[in-house]
This record gives structure tokens, sequence and C-alpha cells, in this order.
């Protein structure tokens, strides 16, 4: 980049109008390298010590090289053969395994916070990452550390480049990350691991635990080329990780999808506990800054429970994540009595869900939801209706290629006054002309404008929900990717 930058400019004289857009401004200097694969040490989350930073940056180029995450073959073979060499790490510890199609890391996240609130050493790993790779493996509630990730990768090194030259694929970036959560979690060591699938059940690279509960978060369509094209097809895969007399805690699912999975559980003899039959929200009302919610579980009724994330759904989550914490502690089965209702309080008040309805700024309000497909456009439409009083909504809206681009536009339709559509700097992301012109077939041309770079759209939606005034009630949701939301966070100096 030269002095004379013309985008430079533009930013200097906008600043000029707007304070807060000068961190858009910070922040785009290092979305501008992005694409080359190469970290920035100026992201949030990223080791500030340049040496450690560098030997970071050196593990994710190395993990770089390997299959993405989008390029599968189906089979744990691979994961299998590294879990043999390393002595089995993921069977010193129990588990809870988390399936799913929308929903997953929430509930992940608040099944670890009740484990923690009850004394508990929890191992939990997500994916993909809002910001910084070492979001995916968390010990104690906390991403593990910079120097920790690393240490971790050369302890179990030599055994990838073993199995690496005993299979006919080399290990995966998911599989070789699934293989360092797992080791981490033993060398911790942790009292329990909370395990997100990638995608899929059966074959994703998660699925070498014996899990004792199982849980499966609302099931809908997406990943289809290679789940399938049904709920029921897809919950066919999913269904892959209830085990032998497992417990499965099984959120709302389309019908085709609960027979699945119903008769996956006849045939391990695994127990099952259904959303709105043995568990559920029992009731719900929106509070500041996210809902107060009763709800019923396994072991008896759970009231005035403060959740500080909005959305009816995160109130499914919620019931989902109790159900399975009491499953994991034998309420309903070896004991009768409920959990204690002040520490699931407490650990319920406590969660956070980055990039999930998440408010990152105000005057106008710059909200960042990471829905990525239909079913979860259609979650956090309602969510966003019912949690703000925006008198004018604009979206923002960058997404991947691989995607229901249409049916995520058509969800956020009647809610978005204006589109701004962009793109992310990921190599998946979809061209934004390209969804440009889906989003005028849905908003048609007057309420679409285009912005290719992510700065210049955030910057673009902050002009137009201040239209209006400053107190009119104008916001913005960034939305459509999780990439694309972990970009906005930086831009808008949050990490």
């Amino acid at each position: 980049m030269t002095d004379s930058d013309p985008f430079d400019e533009i930013i200097e004289a906008e600043t000029d109008r707007d304070p807060d857009l000068a961190v858009i401004e910070a922040g785009s200097r290092t979305l501008r390298t992005q694409g080359t694969g190469a970290p920035q040490a100026d992201v949030p989350g990223r080791p500030e010590d340049p040496q450690l930073d560098a030997a970071l940056r050196e593990v994710e180029a190395e993990l770089a090289t390997r299959w993405g995450e989008t390029k599968l073959e189906p089979s744990v073979s691979r994961i299998a053969a590294l879990m043999d060499v390393l002595g089995d790490p993921q069977r010193s510890y129990p588990s809870i395994h988390i399936t799913g199609t929308n929903g997953k890391t929430s509930t992940a996240r608040m099944i670890e916070a009740l484990l923690g609130a009850f004394e508990l050493r929890t191992g939990r790993y997500t994916s993909p990452h809002v910001q910084s790779i070492t979001e995916r493996i968390s010990l104690d509630g906390a991403p593990i550390s910079a120097e920790r990730f690393i240490e971790t990768y050369h302890d179990i090194k030599p055994y990838i480049e073993m199995v690496d030259a005993q299979q006919e694929f080399r290990l995966s970036f998911f599989e070789v990350l699934t293989g360092m959560a797992y080791a981490a979690f033993a060398d911790a060591p942790v009292d329990v691991a909370v395990v997100e699938v990638g995608m899929g059940g059966t074959w994703d690279a998660t699925n070498v635990i014996d899990a004792d509960v199982a849980v499966v978060t609302p099931i809908d369509l997406d990943h289809t080329d290679r789940l399938g094209g049904t709920t029921g097809e897809i919950a066919t895969e999913k269904a892959g990780i209830v085990k032998q007399d497992a417990t499965v805690i099984l959120a709302q699912q389309p019908v085709d999808a609960a027979q699945v999975l119903l008769k996956k559980a006849v045939e391990v003899d695994a127990t099952v506990a259904r959303e709105g039959l043995e568990f559920g929200v029992v009731s719900r009302n929106v509070a500041v800054g996210g809902q107060l919610i009763n709800l019923r579980g396994l072991g008896g009724e759970y009231e005035e429970i403060y959740l500080p994330l909005h959305g009816p759904y995160q109130a499914h989550n919620a019931a989902v994540a109790l159900a399975a914490v009491e499953a994991f502690f034998g309420v309903g089965a070896q004991r009768p009595d409920p959990l204690a209702i002040d520490t699931v309080r407490k650990a319920f008040a406590s969660v956070t869900s980055p990039g999930r309805l998440e408010v990152v700024r105000r005057s106008p309000t710059v909200v960042l939801d990471a829905a990525h497909n239909p079913a979860g456009a259609r979650a956090t439409a309602e969510a966003v209706a019912e949690a703000f009083d925006f008198s004018r909504l604009i979206g923002v809206v960058g997404a991947s290629g691989d995607k229901n681009v249409r049916g995520l536009l058509e969800a956020f339709e009647p809610m978005f006054a204006e589109v701004v559509v962009t793109q992310n700097s990921s190599h998946r992301a979809m061209d934004a002309d390209e969804l440009a012109a889906i989003a005028v077939e849905v908003f048609g041309d007057e309420r679409v404008q285009v912005e290719p770079r992510l700065p210049d759209a955030l910057e673009a939606a902050i002009t137009l929900a201040e239209e209006d005034g400053e107190f009119a009630g104008g916001g913005v949701l960034v939305t459509g990717s999780v990439i694309t939301v972990g970009e906005a966070r930086l831009l808008l100096g949050r990490g």
C-alpha cells in the first residue's frame, strides 16, 4: 500500500464526521492484507509478544498446507490412527458430544458454563473460530493460550507425520486440530470435555469419542451436498454420535429427523430426553440485555434464570444445555433432585456467545450475528424483532459461496430497509457482485448497495442507518458468515 492510497483519503474525510469510523479505519489496515493467508499481529486474540506471534503464525502456516475444512473424505480412519499412536487421550475423560445444524456453539458454551459452575474442569472444542484459531480449544472457559497451542502442536507433530506417512491422504486441518484438542484436554487434565462436531456426525473427526451424553440441536438443511437433501437424511449422519447406552438430549426436531434419531437410540439402547416432553422452556420474558426464563429440566423446575443472550432460540438452547448437564450428573436417572438453582442461575448469567446477536456499537446500534443458512437467519430475524426496536434496519451481508444465499436473504428481506452486500477475505466468500445479483432479485434494485470491501460496507451501512437522525432508532445487522462477523468485530474494535 502506498502513501497515496485513495482509501485512506476517503476514511480521513469520513472520520472527521464520525469518530467511531476511525476504529473501522484502524481495523481495515489489518484486513487489507488478509486473503494471503498471513495472520495479522494486531488481530484481537493474537499474542502481543512478536516472537510468540511468529511462532503461532508458523503453526498456522503449517496447518494451512493441509486439506481445508470444506474438503472432506468421509472416514474416521486417519483420526483414529492418530488417537491410537497418541495412546487414545480422548478416552481419559468423559465427554458431552454436540451435533445439529444451528445453535451448537452457543449450547456448548452454556454446557461449559454450567459444568464450570459446579466446579468441574472443562475442555471445550468448537468450530469455526471467530477471530483467533486458539478459540477452538478452550480450558476452563477460556481459549487455550498461544503458548499452549504451539506446544500441543509440536508435541503431537511427530505422531501426525507418522500417521500421514501411513495413510492414503494426510490428516486434514480439522483432524489435526481435533487431535490437538483431545491431547490438550488429557494433558490439562479436564474432568469433562464438551465437543462440537465439525460437520455431520458419523464420519466427523470428533467422532472417536464415546460420549456419555449426546446432544442434537435443531436439524435443518445445510451442507446438503455432503449430508443429504432432507432433514431425515441429514439426521442419519448426525445420529452417528449416539453411542451404546448413552443419554440423548434432543432439541425440537422436524418429524423425519426425530424418527431417525429415535430409531438410532433404540438400536443402541440409549436413553432419550426430548424437548417439549421430558424438558423444555416453560416461559420467557424479554429483559434488559437478554431474557428471564423458566425451564423444566429432567429433575424439576428451574425458575427466574437470567440469560444475557437475545432470542427465543437461545432460551431453547439453554433448556437443551441444562438437560445435557443434568443427564451428565445423572439427574432423572440415578438421582431425583434437580441441580442447585443458585448455581444454575450463576452459570447462565455468565454465558457469552461472541458473534451471536452481539451489540458492538451504539448510535447507531450495530449488531453482529453469524447466521449463515436460512434456518439460522429466520431465528436471528425473530430475535432481532423481539429484542430491538429499530425504526430502520440496514443489513450488511457477506456470505460463503457454498451456502443457500437466496434462502438467507429471503429470511431477512422483511426486516431490512436496505442491504449492503459485501465479501469477506476468505477464499470461500461469494463474490460481492454475484451476491448482489441474487440480492436484487430478492430486495429489488433500489434496496441493494454493493461494497466489495467490508470496511466500506460497514461505513455505508452506518451512514444509511443515520439518515433519519441520531435518535431515530436506526440500526445495522452484520451477518451471513462467521468470517464476516469476525472481521467486522476487528474493524469495530472488539476482541
